[in-house]
């Protein structure tokens, strides 16, 4: 069966549009892990504070066994749970050990991140019910920075076998990208920006332009609510801003991971229609910040959502904002005056309240040169 599987992928790639990415390339570059490094073996901050926050967090244990399922379930608001807070969390705990790898070069961590993601890639066949497409955008993120990181940090772990990267490439290919391939324009926003995440990463680690080039085209000129011209008015109004504060926030975070590794593979999402991006994390931390913003009742793609209030619930800032205040401030030298606090509000920003975490240990006065448009 393996070797079929094996011949199944090979000749599926062969019928694929390659290009060569930039490795690694799905949220971290080289310089960007080797920019922490430096200031971790100089043991300032806030990045050395971060880095204890990350070793102290149960992600980091060594005793994490993953627990794969062969079918994942999540319903609306996660409700039935058949695996799907395990496939989060497990690949939090992947990601966070791989981080433990490039940046310490903990040999026992990156054999626990590849153990979570042979448990997963060898064991999960589907993932159903109505929050599929959500949770597969959501959750799928942090398995691919991690299977990323192993397979090219440094000419990649060598315990990390070929065969075991080509079972992985398999549940890309086979179980997640067909669930996220067609979008879902008329849920609420967060649900296409949770897609797009996973999606252009999907494309970067199997180095598939048809794949990269789906979610660039939707980012940038997509009609369904997740697109950055649908998910922002001008004034920065979140499609999702008259929902609550929670969802919209995660949509900013999932757009935010998407433009981060297109800025990466030389496309710059960020800068797209006037920095619509930032202006969109102006206003929501703004507002969660206490301070009060305008509204203009929004109606969303098809009229599924008619918001007409700017909604107080959940009114709290998730830790999202270091991110994109490092690229806005830092690399190009724009004001963030409200980004920049919601950040310093909540610094080092760790996993609590955002899917893809460690966001001050690695994003902090983070560098990367403009890059050439792809």
């Amino acid at each position: 069966m393996a070797l079929f599987l094996r011949a199944l992928l090979l000749t599926y790639l062969f019928t694929q549009v390659k290009a060569d990415f930039v490795h690694p390339g799905v949220i971290h570059s080289q310089e960007g892990i080797d920019f922490v490094k430096a200031k971790l073996i100089a043991k300032e901050e806030p990045w050395l504070k971060a880095w204890k926050e990350l070793k102290d967090s149960r992600y980091a244990s060594p005793q994490w066994k993953p627990k794969a399922f062969p079918k994942v379930e999540r319903g609306p608001y996660n409700d039935p749970d058949v695996g799907s807070s395990e496939f989060t969390d497990d690949g939090r705990a992947s990601y966070t050990h791989a981080l433990r790898w490039v940046l310490a070069g903990e040999e026992a961590s990156a054999k626990k991140s590849a153990e979570i993601l042979n448990a997963w890639s060898s064991t999960l066949k589907a993932v159903t019910d109505h929050d599929a497409r959500l949770l597969v955008g959501m959750s799928g993120q942090p398995y691919i920075i991690a299977a990323e990181l192993l397979r090219h940090y440094q000419g990649g772990w060598k315990g990390w076998t070929q065969d075991q990267q080509e079972q992985f490439e398999i549940m890309l290919r086979n179980v997640w990208y067909p669930i996220i391939k067609p979008f879902h324009p008329t849920a609420n926003g967060n649900w296409d920006a949770a897609m797009l995440q996973t999606m252009i990463s999907i494309g970067v680690f199997l180095d598939d332009q048809t794949i990269f080039d789906r979610a660039k085209n939707y980012f940038l000129k997509g009609q369904g609510n997740g697109a950055i011209g649908m998910y922002f008015k001008e004034s920065g109004q979140c499609q999702e801003s008259g929902r609550d504060q929670a969802h919209a926030q995660m949509g900013l975070e999932f757009l935010a991971n998407t433009a981060e590794t297109a800025w990466i593979q030389g496309v710059d999402f960020y800068s797209a229609l006037d920095n619509r991006l930032l202006k969109g994390f102006e206003y929501t931390a703004k507002y969660n910040l206490g301070y009060e913003v305008p509204y203009e009742p929004y109606r969303s793609f098809e009229g599924r959502y008619h918001y007409k209030s700017l909604s107080s619930k959940a009114r709290r800032l998730h830790n999202i904002y270091e991110k994109v205040f490092n690229h806005y401030h830092f690399r190009q030298g724009l004001d963030a005056p409200f980004t920049q606090k919601a950040a310093e509000k909540n610094r080092p920003e760790s996993r609590r309240h955002c899917f893809v975490p460690w966001t001050t240990l690695m994003f902090y006065q983070q560098p990367h040169p403009q890059p050439s448009k792809k």
